[in-house]
């Protein structure tokens, strides 16, 4: 179970990383008027596990702050990864 545990992790950091890197381009292109991120991208990011990460980088940079899509889809996000790990936890050790 430990190398499936590891390979978790690691793809969880790297969606983070990826989710933060996004996030900033979005806000520096927004700024520059260049290319931006599709919404549809950010959220698709978000659902396969970089939510926290780019919500936590939304507040601070203070990019998409006003968009209910955003400040609500991600947080729900949240709350369905905590629920898929609670699930995946509770079934392993049953």
């Amino acid at each position: 179970m430990q190398p499936f545990i590891n390979a978790f992790l690691l793809f969880y950091l790297v969606i983070a990383v990826v989710s933060v890197i996004l996030t900033v381009h979005d806000k520096r292109a927004a700024i520059k008027g260049a290319w931006r991120v599709p919404e549809a991208t950010l959220m698709g990011i978000g659902f396969i596990g970089g939510a926290l990460p780019m919500l936590i980088t939304m507040k601070l940079i203070r990019h998409k702050t006003k968009h209910i899509k955003f400040m609500v889809g991600l947080p729900l996000e949240i709350i369905l990864h905590v629920a898929v790990v609670i699930a995946a936890v509770y079934l392993y050790t049953k």
